[in-house]
C-alpha cells in the first residue's frame, strides 16, 4: 500500500447505520470488512469510525489509487459480503459518496487513542459551487496548521460536484472545540451561510480499534 498522492485518488465515505440492538455485530461486520479491504490492490486507506453518542450509526473511510482499483473493489468479495452481512441488520439503507481531491495533505498519518473523527457534509447551492471551493479550500489550510490537527482534507462528490466532504482528525476533543472557535472556522462559516443548501450536517466519531 502505497502513499500515492494526487487528482486520480478515489475518496468513498459510506455511512451505515445498524439497528442499536446490533452495534456489536455491526462492528465486528465492518472490522473483517476493514482488514480485508486493506489487502486489496489499490487500496490506499481504510478506517472504520463509531459515531459519538450513537454507536449504532458508522462511517467506512477509504482512499483508492485509481477508479479501477475502487472499481474492482466494488465487484469483490470482500464489498458485497459486506453489504450483505450489513443489510440484515441494517436500521437504514446504506449511504456511500464518491469523490475526488480537493484540498488534501498526506495520506498516511498516525492516529493515536483518543482522537475524534469530524465528518462534515457540505452542500452548496449550484451557483456558488465556486465560491464554496475557496472557502473550503482556505478552511482546509487553517484547519491542517491548528494545534491538535491530525489529518484535514476536503474531498469533492462525482455524482454532485457541489456537495463536498470534509474529513478532519483531531488529537482530542479539546482540539476539536478549540478548532470550532478558531477566527477561520467562524469565518468560515459566516462565508457559507448565503450559499448553502443544506443543514451544516457535522458528526463526531472515534475510530474502531
Amino acid at each position: 500500500m502505497g502513499a500515492v498522492l494526487g487528482a486520480l485518488l478515489v475518496y468513498s465515505v459510506i455511512y451505515v447505520e445498524v439497528m442499536p440492538t446490533s452495534s456489536a455485530e455491526g462492528g465486528a461486520l465492518l472490522r473483517r470488512y476493514r482488514a480485508a479491504t486493506r489487502t486489496e490492490d489499490g487500496n490506499q486507506r481504510c478506517e472504520v469510525v463509531q459515531r459519538i453518542g450513537q454507536p449504532n450509526q458508522f462511517a467506512i473511510l477509504e482512499v483508492w489509487r485509481d477508479q479501477q482499483a475502487f472499481d474492482a473493489h466494488g465487484r469483490g468479495a470482500s464489498s458485497t459480503d459486506m453489504r450483505d452481512k450489513i443489510a440484515a441488520i441494517r436500521n437504514a439503507p446504506t449511504d456511500e459518496r464518491v469523490h475526488t481531491t480537493l484540498s488534501v495533505g498526506p495520506i498516511a498519518s498516525t492516529v493515536a487513542a483518543g482522537a475524534v473523527y469530524v465528518l462534515t457534509h457540505v452542500d452548496v447551492i449550484p451557483p456558488r459551487k465556486d465560491d464554496g471551493i475557496a472557502a473550503l479550500k482556505q478552511l482546509a489550510a487553517a484547519g491542517r496548521a491548528g494545534q491538535g490537527n491530525v489529518r484535514f482534507e476536503v474531498v469533492q462528490q462525482t455524482s454532485r460536484p457541489n456537495h463536498f466532504t470534509v474529513i478532519e482528525i483531531w488529537a482530542n476533543a479539546t482540539a476539536v472545540g478549540a478548532h470550532s472557535m478558531a477566527a477561520a472556522t467562524r469565518q468560515f462559516r459566516d462565508a457559507l451561510a448565503p450559499m448553502t443548501g443544506a443543514l451544516y450536517d457535522e458528526r463526531m466519531y472515534t475510530g474502531v480499534d
